[in-house]
C-alpha cells in the first residue's frame, strides 16, 4: 500500500511542543495526518491536515476522530480520571498506539525522583499493556526548549541566570529528534514493543548551558548559583509548589554524575540526535534583547 492511501494516523496534543512537529513530520513522510484539537479553529495547522474536535477529559468525544486510523499518537494533556476510559476507546478503534511518557524507569537519580508525572505515565502505560494494544513508548529527558521556559526572560532583560545546582548535568534533546522517532514509530514497521529513553548526545550541566546560550547571542551571561530556598521563594506563585519541589529533588540527585545518554535517536532514525548548541543556534533570536520601541 503506498502512504498515500494509508489511513490517517490520529495525532493528540497536536499543537504542543512535540505534537506540531510530529504532524509536520508524518506530512513530510507522505503520511495523512487527523489531528486531535479542542479548539480546532484555533488549531493553526497546515492545511493538509484533517483536524478533528476531541477531549481527552470527554472519552466519547474521540470516537469520529479515530474512525478509520491505523495509528495513535497519545499526548496525555488532561487529569488521570479518564485515562482507563480514553484507552479502553483505542483498543476499539486502532491497534497501534505510540505513547508520549517518560523515563521514569531508567535507572539515573534524574529520573528517579519523586514525580506525579512518572506515576500518571506508569499508570498510563499499564491501561495500555492491559488493553492489548502494539504500543511503542517513547521517554524523552530533559527537553532542550525548557531553556526558553526557564531562563530566556532573564537574558533578554539582563546578563544574569538566577538558579539553582548550575553544577546538575542533563542531556537536553531538540523536540525536533523527539518528533523524529515518535513518526517513525507511527508509519514504520518494527517498532511495537519498543521502548524508547531519548537524550541528547551530550552531558552539559546546567551553567554551561547557560553559557552555551550566551556564546550564540554573543553575551558573557553569568550563572548565579541560587540556593533551594531561595529558588523556591523566586518560584512562589510563579510555579506550583510540586513542580519546584521535583526539579528541585532531581536536580540535587545528580551532582556529581554526568547525565543518562543514550544513541536511541540514531538507532532509529540513522541520524544523531541534535546538540544542545545546534537548538540554541536555531532558537538564538528567542533570547536577544528586545528592540527599543520607536513609539515617542
Amino acid at each position: 500500500m503506498t502512504r498515500a492511501r494509508m489511513h490517517p494516523v490520529l495525532v493528540t496534543g497536536a499543537t504542543g511542543r512535540v505534537g506540531r512537529i510530529v504532524v509536520a513530520q508524518l506530512l513530510g513522510a507522505g503520511v495523512p495526518v487527523r489531528a486531535l484539537t479542542r479548539r480546532p479553529a484555533a488549531a493553526e495547522l497546515p492545511a493538509a491536515v484533517e483536524v478533528v474536535s476531541g477531549d481527552l477529559t470527554v472519552p466519547e468525544s474521540l470516537d469520529a476522530g479515530l474512525q478509520g486510523v491505523s495509528a495513535v499518537f497519545l499526548v496525555w494533556s488532561a487529569p488521570p480520571t479518564t485515562a482507563p476510559a480514553v484507552v479502553e476507546r483505542l483498543a476499539t478503534h486502532v491497534r497501534r498506539v505510540v505513547f508520549l511518557s517518560s523515563p521514569h524507569r531508567t535507572p539515573h537519580p534524574f529520573f528517579q525522583q519523586p514525580n506525579p508525572l512518572a506515576v500518571l505515565h506508569a499508570d498510563i502505560e499499564r491501561l495500555i499493556a492491559a488493553a492489548g494494544l502494539a504500543s511503542t513508548i517513547i521517554r524523552p529527558g530533559m527537553f532542550a526548549s525548557n531553556a526558553l521556559l526557564w531562563w530566556a526572560a532573564p537574558i533578554r532583560d539582563g546578563d544574569v541566570v538566577r538558579w539553582p545546582y548550575g553544577a546538575a548535568e542533563t542531556a537536553p534533546i531538540d523536540e525536533r529528534d523527539i518528533a523524529s522517532v515518535a513518526a517513525r514509530a507511527l508509519y514504520e514497521d518494527g517498532h511495537a514493543g519498543g521502548d524508547y529513553v531519548l537524550t541528547g548526545p551530550e552531558s552539559l550541566s546546567q551553567a554551561e548551558q547557560v553559557s552555551i546560550i550566551g556564546a550564540a547571542i554573543g553575551r558573557r551571561i553569568q550563572f548565579e548559583e541560587l540556593s533551594p530556598g531561595d529558588f523556591r521563594r523566586e518560584m512562589a506563585g510563579r510555579w506550583p509548589g510540586p513542580v519546584v519541589d521535583m526539579l528541585l529533588a532531581a536536580w540535587g540527585a545528580t551532582i556529581g554524575r554526568p547525565a543518562f545518554v543514550t544513541s536511541t535517536v540514531f538507532d532509529v532514525v540513522g541520524s544523531p540526535p541534535r546538540t544542545f548548541r545546534q537548538w540554541v543556534a536555531d532558537h538564538a533570536a528567542a533570547f536577544l534583547k528586545r528592540p527599543a520601541s520607536d513609539e515617542v
